[in-house]
């Protein structure tokens, strides 16, 4: 069994367990995964914060490429949010009050517009942005 963090395409947050990854990719493509709160079946994976390592491997040895890591959050990032620039908090607000779709969005903001978007009770998270490596 496997466990997923999942998303539908109205950004409700959702786990569901799985036989193993080929049974969720199969569920996906015939739309038998449905948010619980809003039924959609536009359902994709999310980064989860944790993950279960079987056996008993020592972990001295092993490493992690900062490089290929930090492209893996790119690559998320480019592939699941629409980036709207500088008018980040514009379109942030827009969203929150019900007048522009609602979809998940990136981009950058000034320190007084994150106070605006705290004060209208607008999550965020901010994920510092290196430069990209170039292979």
């Amino acid at each position: 069994m496997i466990a997923f963090d999942l998303i539908c395409s109205n950004g409700h947050q959702f786990e569901c367990w799985f036989r193993d990854a080929a049974s969720f990719d199969v569920q996906k493509e015939s739309r038998m995964i449905n948010c619980p709160v809003c039924n959609d079946d536009q359902i994709e994976k999310v980064l989860s914060p944790f993950a279960i390592r079987k056996g008993r491997g020592n972990r001295e040895g092993q490493k992690i490429d900062p490089r290929e890591a930090i492209k893996m959050i790119h690559d998320y990032l480019d592939k699941h949010f629409e980036d709207v620039g500088t008018d980040f908090a514009k379109e942030a607000l827009k969203i929150h009050y019900g007048q522009s779709e609602e979809r998940n969005i990136k981009g950058t903001a000034t320190p007084e517009e994150e106070t605006l978007l705290k004060e209208e009770g607008i999550n965020y998270l901010k994920i510092p942005v290196p430069k990209r490596f170039e292979n």
